[in-house]
């Protein structure tokens, strides 16, 4: 493999400037149809601008560089002839060209040498026209860029917030008599920063005026992976408007949502989580730390069930000719890219009989366990944080639905259902407080590429975990719930470091997993071990078979967490078609975390995570604020010249196997268990090796590569889980 590497292809550029302004929340007004394939409406977003952007230095002063002096082509808006918009009255038959591209066609982002260590040229950004997306051009006009791609934007335009009906009441004004920009953005700024316990007023507000009229239409173009937008004459960030309606429709090639048939052969859609995230499905800000809540509305056919990662267990709303609305919202702020839909003829699974653990069951803590009650005041950005909820805080279970096509009801009862409960009776024993309120289901078409994917309130299996006994299902399961911790209430604030999320529900799984079939501590640490075992196998295949520098965990080094002075970055080999194989994040990260707590012990380590929980739930991190965090709470006598930079070299920031691993790995007592699969692998083996009437030379080295992890799954069911981990990734 090359590598040198082309930005354009193998690194993902996160063009959205949210240094100047960051979207808070989302209001989404869209139809799905099967038929074109095509999901189509509007989307408004409510701005906050003047924090970040004012921290710039010299940004808001320097003029834009000469290279994007050339004007862009910008489309100009037709005439308004109507100041109502109907946000519902959209037809795909309306539905534009493509766009003209900005300048002189589409600019070369690559490095000419591959050499990524400076980060402006990577990020393809100073090069191009989007260097005029700092905060103040001189007599140029703010530039709004969004991430986006295979989308056709066909209108976008200023919304009058001023117009509803009451808004006065967010202003200092009685009655709104003059109507300026000031006055709008000011409306804005009220509702985006009314504080958590109106939250029910402020997203009533959000809806209402993102049913209100337009006053007027905004310049914009795209290229391949943004959205850019301007109004004449707005030339910062807090000139430019508050609220903004984009009517828009995806197309049906676009990567971030799947068109495909069930398992029944009815017709669905869901997004797939593909490295593009939602992009491809409304336009937004991708990075990381452009947090926002939203709320959507849904319209499908009414046989059609429409999922979503939203806090509400949503009904649907009949409406006229077959036709029903659904409607979902968040008031946790997160990342655009964990935004999920699914919609298609999926049926609620119940079980047969009444499972004697309540879905909102409640338990008295025990004192080792009590201190996970959070006291104080959270350290993320307001919202109805349920940390800060009692009753929360002892819901051991909480409510939970699962989903599947009709033909897979047999398989969901005998399999799945059961394990609901006791999964997530053992992630609140082992971490403590649900992040999330509620919990949906989906078992996805047989098309979906992963054994499962985690997103705010809603998880999506692959059929393959119902096959088989319980031990698939329930260890993929573990590993889904453990991401609503790490993953999703917690996010890595560079994409890169992935072993944040993946390295630590990989861990979790084992130790989920364990307390759901209440072992005891010795069969708990026999299984846990067996597939450390396998996992290593697995590792020493990984390093000998990828290119070393996708073997790195922390590929930017000293850079991870960076940004170009407008806030657009590129995610380093977040298009690289290898990436999709690896396995590196989730098996470097296990082993790292495995170290860490047999280095304080279990009890400690453990005490420590739920302690690292609730301080930063809500928020973004990088690796150092977890090490760092572990470190202070190791005592001196354990650390044995533990620290970040040694951790840094060791483990995150070096191919290969770490050499702390290494050591462990072959100085480590094989456990009992191990030494069972062994044999029979052995026995295995052997037979593999008899003479036999027919041979086939060109299979038998395959079969007996593969020997292993058959055998193991064979005679030892806890073990299928770890050898179907191997098309998980």
């Amino acid at each position: 493999m090359d590598t040198k590497l082309d930005p354009s292809r193998d690194d993902l550029p996160l063009m959205a400037n949210t240094s100047h302004i960051l979207v808070k929340h989302y209001v989404l007004d869209l139809d799905v149809d099967f038929e074109s394939q095509i999901i189509e409406g509007t989307i408004v977003l409510f701005f906050e601008s003047g924090n970040r952007f004012q921290k710039q230095s010299g940004s808001t002063k320097e003029p834009c560089r000469s290279e994007s002096n050339e004007a862009c082509r910008f489309r100009m808006p037709e005439p308004c002839h109507s100041p109502v918009t109907d946000t519902r009255t959209f037809s795909s038959k309306t539905r534009s060209n493509d766009f003209t591209i900005c300048g002189k066609g589409e600019k070369d982002t690559s490095g000419k040498d591959g050499n990524h260590d400076n980060w402006e040229q990577a990020s393809g950004i100073s090069s191009s026209k989007y260097c005029c997306d700092t905060g103040n051009h001189g007599s140029e006009d703010f530039l709004l860029v969004l991430d986006c791609c295979d989308l056709s934007v066909l209108k976008v335009e200023e919304v009058d917030v001023a117009a509803v009906p009451g808004i006065e009441k967010l202003t200092r004004s009685p009655k709104l008599t003059v109507v300026s920009e000031e006055l709008r953005n000011q409306i804005v700024c009220e509702l985006v920063t009314l504080p958590a316990d109106r939250w029910r007023e402020q997203l009533d507000y959000y809806a209402r005026c993102s049913q209100a009229p337009g006053c007027g239409e905004l310049l914009f173009d795209t290229d391949t992976w943004s959205l850019q937008i301007r109004k004449t004459g707005a030339q910062t960030a807090t000139d430019f408007p508050h609220a903004i309606r984009i009517r828009y429709s995806t197309k049906p090639q676009g990567r971030s949502v799947t068109w495909t048939s069930d398992q029944s052969g009815r017709p669905c859609v869901y997004t797939m989580g593909s490295p593009i995230n939602n992009r491809a499905l409304f336009p937004c800000q991708e990075p990381p730390v452009a947090m926002s809540t939203w709320q959507a509305t849904v319209r499908a056919a009414a046989s059609f069930v429409v999922l979503m990662s939203g806090e509400n267990s949503a009904k649907p709303t009949q409406l006229r000719e077959g036709c029903s609305s659904w409607h979902y919202y968040v008031t946790m702020p997160m990342p655009a890219s964990t935004f999920t839909i699914a919609v298609g003829s999926w049926t609620e699974m119940k079980p047969e009989t009444c499972s004697s653990n309540d879905l909102a069951a409640e338990r008295s803590l025990s004192p080792s366990e009590a201190d996970f009650r959070y006291v104080g005041i959270c350290g993320h950005m307001e919202y109805p944080c349920r940390f800060q909820n009692p009753s929360a805080t002892t819901q051991e279970i909480i409510p939970h639905r699962v989903f599947a096509p009709v033909c897979l009801k047999a398989a969901c009862q005998e399999t799945l259902l059961q394990l609901v409960p006791p999964c997530l009776s053992a992630a609140h024993r082992v971490l403590g407080t649900h992040p999330f309120s509620r919990l949906d289901i989906l078992i996805v078409p047989g098309n979906f590429p992963s054994l499962g994917m985690a997103s705010p309130h809603i998880i999506f299996l692959s059929q393959s975990v119902l096959t088989g006994n319980s031990h698939l299902c329930g260890t993929r399961l573990c590993h889904e719930i453990a991401h609503a911790w790490f993953g999703l209430a917690i996010g890595a604030r560079d994409w890169t470091e992935e072993w944040l999320s993946e390295g630590f529900a990989t861990h979790l799984e084992d130790v989920f997993w364990a307390k759901a079939q209440q072992l005891d501590p010795h069969e708990a640490q026999e299984q846990q071990e067996l597939k450390a075992c396998l996992r290593w196998c697995r590792l020493q295949d990984e390093v000998r078979n990828s290119p070393e520098e996708m073997q790195v965990l922390r590929p930017n080094k000293e850079k991870t967490g960076h940004v170009s002075d407008s806030g657009s970055s590129v995610v380093k080999h977040g298009l690289n078609p290898e990436k999709v194989f690896m396995q590196v994040h989730y098996l470097k990260g296990y082993f790292l975390l495995r170290f860490l707590a047999q280095r304080l012990g279990d009890d400690t380590y453990f005490a420590f995570l739920r302690k690292f929980v609730h301080t930063f739930h809500g928020q973004l991190i990088l690796s150092q604020d977890f090490l760092q965090m572990l470190l202070e709470n190791i005592p001196e006598e354990k650390r044995l010249e533990l620290s970040v930079e040694n951790i840094f070299r060791d483990w995150l920031e070096s191919s290969g196997i770490p050499q702390p691993l290494q050591r462990e790995r072959q100085a480590g007592a094989e456990c009992g268990l191990a030494r069972q699969v062994s044999v029979e692998v052995e026995k295995w083996i052997r037979m593999n090796r008899r003479p036999r009437k027919r041979k086939r030379r060109e299979t038998e080295q395959v079969f007996e590569k593969d020997i292993f992890w058959l055998g193991t799954a064979h005679m030892f069911p806890a073990c299928q889980n770890v050898m179907s981990g191997r098309s998980s990734f």
